[in-house]
Order: structure tokens, then C-alpha cells, then sequence
């Protein structure tokens, strides 16, 4: 069964780019535009992974991450943030809400799989 990963970002293009990415390297994919319907989705489709952009409408990233980690139940899903905002601050409060990665935009595709590969186990 392939991993699940659940796309949280209200970009067009990085969406596109992202979900293409995931697929290709044999991941179920989800997308969520904003953060109300990421949580709603995560609670759906209950994915491995999620990655979760940070400016977001209706709910933030942070806002994102917080709720999932607060939830017992969904607490086992890996959190990668994506960012356009790269400063310390940033990035601390991300890993201190419970994100397990967080990685700033624009990203090295190469980077990111490594990464997502890193977290879940390789599809069968």
C-alpha cells in the first residue's frame, strides 16, 4: 500500500509541481487549499504525511500543525512545513508546534523527496 500524503497549499503552481512529484514517486495524494479543509481532510483521508504551507487562508500552517498534534489520534502523521519565510523564528516555532521538517520555498525538488522518503517508509 503506498504511503498517503495530504498537499496543504493554496498555490496553484507548487500544488501542481508537488502533487506530480508525489505521485510519480508512488504516493497517494490529497490536496487541501487552505487550512479548514486541510484539517477536515486530514481527519478524512488520514495521510502519512502532510505537507503543510504555512500561509494558508481560514487557518494557518502553525494553526494546522498545532490542531494535528493535539489530537491523539492523528499525532503519528509526519509534519513537513513549506515556507516561504525561512527566518529562525519561523522555523523554531514550526518544529516547536510539532512539525518533524520544515523547509523553505523555493525548494530543491530533489531535497524535498529526500526528505519525504526520509519520514515514510518507500512505497512497495
Amino acid at each position: 500500500m503506498p504511503g498517503r500524503i495530504l498537499i496543504a497549499d493554496d498555490e496553484p503552481n507548487i500544488v501542481t509541481s508537488l502533487e506530480f512529484l508525489m505521485r510519480r514517486c508512488d504516493y497517494e495524494v490529497r490536496v487541501a487549499r487552505d487550512g479548514e479543509e486541510a484539517l477536515q481532510l486530514v481527519e478524512e483521508f488520514r495521510p502519512d504525511l502532510v505537507l503543510l504551507d504555512v500561509m494558508m487562508p481560514r487557518k494557518s500552517g502553525f494553526e494546522v500543525c498545532r490542531r494535528i498534534r493535539e489530537t491523539p489520534a492523528l499525532r503519528a502523521i509526519r509534519i513537513v512545513m513549506l515556507s516561504a519565510r525561512g527566518r529562525d523564528v519561523e522555523i523554531d516555532r514550526g518544529l516547536a508546534l510539532g512539525a518533524d521538517a520544515y523547509v523553505t520555498k523555493p525548494f530543491s525538488t530533489k531535497e524535498l523527496v529526500a526528505k519525504v522518503r526520509e519520514l515514510l517508509p518507500q512505497p512497495a
